[in-house]
């Protein structure tokens, strides 16, 4: 992969973010990406190595065709502190997935934490 190219300069964003950031039985890691056209998170025990929560804008598709990005960015915010509530997960680290902290990450992370989920 070019360094030069966005999706190595992107790859190595993220190489550098996982370098920090691991997750716990206590705190597991949410994990975001997004592409052009979705939204993904997940609850990741990277301990033990597996998923326990996820959630993507794909689950909601009663809302999928009127709302904007960053609506649909909001309610899966909402749906992953939901589900991690409901598996009594109440803190977790955040990991960006090596983009930049602002728009549909930024949105997703903010309703999270409004659901209670602790960062």
């Amino acid at each position: 992969m070019n360094k030069n190219s966005k999706k190595g300069q992107k790859e190595k964003r993220h190489r550098k973010v996982r370098a920090k950031i691991y997750g716990t039985e206590g705190r597991p890691r949410l994990c975001v990406f997004r592409s052009n056209k979705h939204i993904y998170a997940q609850v990741i025990n990277d301990e033990k190595g597996f998923t326990l929560v996820s959630a993507s804008d794909l689950e909601i598709k009663d809302l999928k065709k009127d709302n904007k990005k960053i609506d649909l960015a909001q309610k899966v915010g909402e749906l992953i502190a939901k589900k991690a509530k409901d598996k009594r997960i109440e803190a977790v680290v955040f990991d960006r997935g090596g983009f930049r902290y602002h728009g549909r990450v930024k949105i997703l992370a903010e309703e999270a934490r409004k659901q209670g989920l602790q960062f």
